[in-house]
């Protein structure tokens, strides 16, 4: 469960350190005062999306940190190296240049991959989730995470994809016979042009570097001209192999006396063999540069072939001939896409029936558990002051889609001899919220999340009503740790531990702080709640016989 929430300057909360308990955590305060800004750290800390907004004016970065005690040892840790504690740490920084940096027990992790983790340990409701079960495309939704039929799912995704894919090649090789005489001819010329010109690979790489030596040749013979008189020498001057035959000839007299330069001598001959070896290269390339004036032309003739093709086909000799082959798989594919557009449409036939073979079996486990959850969630409503409700999911058959054959409606009826009707038509406000608070404790049964969050979730429920649901809440709160932010004093008088949100100005400046409240500060709060600013014996007497009940 969530121990303790350390927050810093996040909204107007500059400094702020929480620790709630198990069971039934209550936080209430002023509207405005910084309830939600608690709901938001404790979002951003299990991987939900953060706002620079959320930033304190005048700082550059804002920072939650959380502790979870008795964490279960799950997979998440193992599966991101993470080192798993009993008592897990989770922190997250946002900074102001849209950065966040986000760790786990010390581990650097992603905030999707911090995301996986939060998912599994707080499930948070708040008012949209309420207004979501108007949208009846979320209603399947609902019911697939009661079914718990992941599995199921699963196997008929892959079947569903696997018509889409068949279903896309069809699509692709079906034209009109117009279109597929016009391709055919298109295909059959960039063919014999590409064959025509008879490339190889790497051709055109070997052609520029011979027109470059070509081009360049005078240059190149005077060069190496020039190099092998150096070595060699004329009938002027002495070149460098005489001159190191000469220097051996000296040190092999000088070796008659000691015997200190033999080694000298012997690198010396070594020296003139590799020279003479040079000199005769270069005077073989020399020799190599005669061509023809006609060769550079038709190298100049082969590489303007070469690059008509480039601008239509492809970069280089290999990508040209890669197109070449995929033309003609292209051209076959044409000539003979009656015959394969039919067993492509046979294989289509096979892999629908297979697909919706799947997509009933998926559609029988979720009829079955509709009925399981219908009655679970009437005997929650009927706990919850609703003892009349009716509720069913109501299908639909549909073509194949990415989630099945089910159109999934929730249908309802609040009262006796009414009829059920979509809920949009017939759920109020106070019903709705009722509604949600049954289904998320119905789920909550079924889950294996330690931390349930109720964001104002009793918005429009007052009265009796409002009894009901504190008493489910605090409820729940025996086998689930439970935070609810609320406005009304039947909550807050179960609560097990009360927190006081207020907010103070100070030098200009709004601050918010969290107060644990103990019985007597929890009675005031009960009597402001009830009564507003003006707290009077009657408010205050009343709020300590809700403390007593």
């Amino acid at each position: 469960m969530l121990r303790v929430l350390h927050i810093e300057n996040i909204a107007v909360i500059e400094c702020a350190e929480i620790v709630f308990d198990k069971g039934f955590n209550v936080l209430t305060g002023e509207t405005g005062a910084g309830k939600s800004i608690v709901i938001d750290a404790i979002s951003a800390i299990i991987g939900e999306r953060a706002y620079r907004d959320m930033i304190r004016t005048g700082t550059e970065k804002a920072s939650v940190q959380a502790v979870f005690s008795d964490m279960p040892a799950l997979s998440w840790f193992y599966d991101n190296g993470v080192p798993y504690e009993e008592e897990t740490v989770i922190q997250r920084e946002i900074f102001l240049d849209g950065r966040n940096v986000c760790r786990v027990n010390g581990s650097l992790v992603s905030v999707s991959v911090l995301r996986k983790l939060g998912s599994q340990l707080i499930d948070i409701h708040g008012q949209h989730d309420s207004a979501s079960l108007f949208d009846e495309g979320s209603h399947l939704q609902f019911l697939d995470d009661f079914a718990a039929n992941e599995d199921l799912r699963a196997a008929y995704k892959e079947k569903y994809d696997a018509v889409m894919t068949l279903c896309r090649e069809i699509d692709r090789i079906s034209m009109d016979e117009g279109e597929k005489l016009r391709r055919m001819e298109t295909l059959r010329y960039q063919i014999a042009e590409i064959e025509k010109a008879a490339l190889t690979v790497g051709e055109d790489t070997a052609l520029e570097e011979r027109r470059k030596l070509l081009q360049n040749s005078e240059k190149l013979s005077d060069g190496m001209q020039s190099a092998v008189q150096a070595l060699s020498g004329n009938e002027d001057t002495d070149g460098a192999v005489a001159l190191l035959q000469e220097a051996s000839r000296e040190l092999s007299r000088l070796s008659r006396y000691t015997d200190a330069y033999a080694g000298m001598q012997e690198k010396l001959s070594d020296l003139m063999y590799q020279v003479q070896d040079v000199a005769e290269e270069l005077w073989n390339a020399k020799d190599s540069l005669s061509y023809s004036p006609q060769e550079l032309d038709r190298i100049e003739e082969r590489l303007d072939t070469i690059h008509k093709l480039r601008k239509k086909y492809g970069a280089t000799c290999e990508d040209i001939l890669a197109y070449l082959e995929k033309a003609k798989t292209e051209l076959d594919e044409i000539e003979f896409a009656d015959d394969h557009l039919e067993k492509l449409k046979n294989k289509l036939e096979k892999a629908e029936k297979e697909a919706y073979a799947a997509a009933d079996r998926l559609s029988e486990n979720r009829r079955e558990k509709a009925k399981a959850m219908a009655q679970m969630i009437c005997s929650e409503l009927g706990q919850l002051d609703m003892p009349n409700v009716q509720f069913s999911c109501e299908f639909e058959k549909l073509l194949l889609t990415p989630t099945g054959t089910d159109g999934v409606a929730f249908y309802m009826s609040a009262n006796a001899g009414e009829a059920l009707k979509p809920m949009s038509k017939v759920a109020s406000g106070g019903e709705l919220a009722r509604i949600m608070l049954a289904m998320k404790n119905v789920q909550a049964e079924k889950d294996r999340v330690g931390t349930l969050i109720f964001d104002e979730v009793d918005t429009g429920v007052s009265g009796r009503a409002a009894q009901k649901v504190a008493e489910k809440l605090h409820a729940v709160a025996r086998h689930k740790q439970v935070l609810c932010v609320t406005h009304l004093p039947q909550l807050a008088a179960l609560a097990d531990t009360h927190l006081l949100i207020a907010k103070a100005e100070r030098g200009g400046r709004t601050y918010t702080t969290v107060t644990p409240l103990d019985r007597a500060g929890r009675a005031q709060e009960l009597a402001r709640i009830i009564g507003g600013t003006n707290i009077t014996e009657t408010t205050l007497k009343s709020a300590e016989e809700m403390l007593h009940t």
